[in-house]
């Protein structure tokens, strides 16, 4: 094993700690910016998780993967924004 996989190995496990204690703060989160903040936390660590699968199998596509994800979450945190300026937690 290169020392790069064993690198992407560890990251994919701090990663995989992580999207638990996320999952914990979207189900516990005291009001809807704090979901969504944490929704947000895992869209970017989805894109963490796609470029240590880029790095273990050696496949470019997952970084096409990884920069969709990315486009996607910033999208949809611009739209919340929109969203609670307009006062929509109330």
């Amino acid at each position: 094993m290169s020392p790069a996989t064993l690198g992407a190995g560890a990251a994919l496990a701090l990663i995989g700690a992580s999207v638990l204690l996320v999952l914990v703060r979207v189900v516990r989160g005291p009001d809807l910016a704090n979901r969504v903040v944490a929704l947000d936390l895992l869209s970017v660590l989805g894109v963490g998780i796609a470029a240590a699968a880029a790095v273990v199998s050696g496949d470019a596509v997952y970084l096409d993967v990884a920069l969709i994800l990315a486009l996607i979450a910033f999208v949809s945190t611009i739209a919340f924004a929109r969203y609670a300026e307009r006062g929509g937690d109330e």
